[in-house]
């Protein structure tokens, strides 16, 4: 087994870690899975503690321009409190419950250009020290890959996916940062719209649907976009008209000008029936970033997306096997907790 190498506070010869994710992608709120591989160094160290923190590659905007810093979303303390002793090597297990808000990094089998990873931080002598990062595939949820397959059968297309630094007013959200899915307008609203944006936030009962209507010159109220909320069950995946149903939402979208919420379904189920909301307005936070996407992706059966420039994908793959911390890269802090 050949182990990552983890120098920086510990020094040469200290113990070193590499952290193996069961294969597979896995989907919001479900289970993350694997084993720390530990490999002693020369001598005996106190192991205080092995920790897995959840990162994403985030764009922000600020006075400056844009950047592209990590976050930290969720951490996960795997063991601690353990001598290993020198030469040793020791697995240890692990699993947890991936954050329900946590992006898609693919569709259908495709790469949406989403960076995710699972990075391991190794507590020793009182001094910390991350390893490299894993790659993280996680999959739609079934009422997530739904909505977006009733949005290809409806025309329209895949264009990028990109996470964004920022709180989406109005909604439950959670996470410090939310995930913009782009897609290119149908032909018959192409006259009304440039985009339509797509943003997931899932909880244990539902998810609640953003949408947001990049809108042309002259509809609408000028240096606004449209928005639209919606929620819907996780039990509705089967016993839903998807495609009606989104229809519905993006009528809503781009034919009417002033707020209004509006029942789309008499029967709610539960908390989570299907309804809407609509405003024109725009999200907290920054606005619309730079698309990032890696390959072509499918938008539902028979849908695909433009192709990406070959030097984007490099990027990504870098990203993963290079040092993180390095090149330029910022670090917006560790927002997430300790389970």
């Amino acid at each position: 087994m050949v182990f990552k190498r983890l120098l920086g506070s510990l020094g040469v010869g200290g113990p070193s870690v590499d952290t193996v994710l069961d294969p597979g992608a896995v989907a919001p709120g479900g289970t993350v899975a694997g084993q720390v591989h530990l490999q002693g160094g020369g001598a005996d160290f106190a192991i205080e503690h092995i920790t897995l923190e959840l990162v994403a590659r985030v764009e922000a905007e600020h006075a400056e321009g844009e950047s592209e810093g990590l976050v930290v979303f969720h951490q996960h303390v795997v063991a601690g409190g353990f001598r290993l002793a020198g030469d040793e090597r020791r697995s240890v297990p692990f699993s947890f419950v991936l954050p329900w808000e946590t992006p898609v990094t693919e569709l259908y089998g495709q790469d949406l250009g989403v960076v995710l990873g699972v990075r391991t931080e190794l507590g020793v002598a009182g001094a910390r020290d991350k390893g490299d990062l894993d790659p993280l595939a996680v999959r739609p949820l079934p009422v997530q890959e739904a909505v977006l397959e009733a949005f290809g059968q409806l025309g329209f297309g895949f264009r990028s996916a990109d996470l964004e630094l920022g709180r989406i007013g109005g909604t439950g959200q959670q996470l410090p940062f939310y995930q913009e899915i782009e897609l290119i307008p149908a032909p018959r609203y192409a006259h009304r719209v440039d985009e339509i944006e797509v943003t997931f936030l899932a909880d244990p009962a539902g998810l609640e649907v953003v949408l947001e209507a990049d809108k042309r010159s002259g509809f609408g109220s000028e240096g606004h976009d449209a928005l639209a909320r919606f929620t819907v069950g996780h039990q509705d995946v089967d016993r839903t008209d998807w495609n009606a149903e989104v229809e519905g939402w993006i009528r809503q979208l781009v034919e009417h000008r002033a707020p209004y919420a509006h029942d789309a379904h008499q029967d709610h189920h539960a908390h989570h029936g299907h309804h809407g909301h609509h405003d024109e307005g725009h999200r907290s936070g920054p606005g619309v970033g730079t698309a990032v996407a890696a390959g072509a992706a499918g938008l539902a059966v028979g849908v695909v997306g433009g192709m990406v420039a070959a030097e984007v994908v490099d990027e990504v793959g870098d990203f993963f096997e290079g040092d993180d911390d390095e090149g330029g890269d910022e670090d917006y802090g560790d927002e997430g907790g300790e389970d």
